[in-house]
């Protein structure tokens, strides 16, 4: 099969890579659509420790070999990443992500979703409604990390809450808290960006504009989600959140955060929130019932053939979500 594999020489398009088996409880996925993550990205910069393997977990596939789950043969699917051993402490928890022996899928130790086929337990496997269509269900895994931030902050109708990144997946973190009716402002640098969010009446701020930005600071947030995908994001983030707020961090870089005053963190009774993959139901569902907007964020779309031109892309500044279609 064809597979979009990182190297020590960087990506690689192999058109002779073994097909993977599903093992007992697995299933063999047709990968129908992929798409792009900022996290696929920061691997290419040595993100997980230099990750070597295919990359990609954003799909939607068709199971066409399932060994003794023959009723899962032919469902359209979404896959959740990631695959806990079973056994250790945190997986008797249900902390299963958090697993110290786990795989993620086109992260760690499992070849991911750019390629022709994947495998991945039947347990993290999610039907897909007939009436959604690729192009939204391939944004099931993003949605869902941005609905995780509900499970793990109490966010309540008039309180005051920023966004800061107005990228792939800061654009669904916004649409996602501004159903809860907070007092939101979505912040970011680019007006065609922020304007996908102004046509679902959320507010926006540019960061780029003094007059709004010294307004914002003089206003700090009850709780502020940094996903600007940037080292740079935290500093400006902290300056954003009240004494005794939440503080939410959803991106994830290959370098570490420059130096800042952790101080000011305990001094501000800042309680920091590390957040990521979340629940796949209710992201199906607001996918599927159209309240949360995808077309916009989709840029351009690519063949599997054409996966380095197409990694190249999504890197650009200002580009929001590229897929891959093998």
């Amino acid at each position: 099969m064809r597979a979009l594999r990182l190297t020590d020489n960087g990506p690689v398009l192999d058109t002779d890579y073994p097909t993977p088996h599903p093992e007992s409880g697995e299933a063999l996925i047709r990968v129908d659509l992929a798409g792009i993550c900022a996290t696929d990205l920061q691997l290419l910069a040595g993100y997980k420790g230099g990750y070597r393997g295919v990359v990609g977990h954003e799909f939607v596939g068709t199971v066409v070999a399932a060994p003794n789950h023959a009723d899962w043969i032919g469902q359209r699917v979404a896959g959740e990443l990631n695959i806990g051993c079973g056994e250790c402490h945190l997986c008797r928890r249900g902390l299963d992500k958090h697993c110290r022996q786990r795989q993620s899928l086109g992260i760690i130790r499992r070849d991911g979703a750019f390629a022709d086929f994947l495998t991945l337990p039947i347990a993290n496997l999610h039907p897909l409604p007939h009436h959604l269509p690729d192009e939204h269900a391939v944004f099931v895994e993003p949605l869902a990390a941005a609905l995780q931030l509900l499970e793990q902050c109490h966010v309540h109708q008039g309180q005051r809450v920023y966004v800061l990144g107005d990228g792939r997946l800061g654009l669904l973190v916004a649409q996602v808290l501004a159903r809860t009716g907070c007092h939101l402002t979505a912040l970011g640098r680019t007006p065609a960006k922020l304007g996908i969010l102004a046509m679902r009446n959320i507010p926006t701020a540019r960061t780029d504009d003094q007059e709004q930005m010294t307004q914002l600071l003089a206003h700090p947030a009850d709780l502020v989600v940094e996903v600007t995908g940037s080292p740079d994001g935290f500093d400006l983030a902290r300056r954003l959140v009240r004494p005794g707020g939440v503080l939410a961090l959803k991106s994830t870089f290959a370098n570490p955060l420059p130096a800042f005053d952790i101080s000011s963190l305990v001094v501000d009774e800042i309680t920091l929130v590390g957040s990521r993959c979340g629940p796949f139901a209710p992201a199906i569902r607001l996918l599927a019932e159209g309240a949360v907007v995808v077309d916009p964020l989709i840029h351009a779309r690519f063949g599997l053939d054409n996966g380095i031109a197409a990694l190249d892309y999504a890197a650009r500044r200002g580009v929001l979500k590229v897929l891959i279609e093998p």
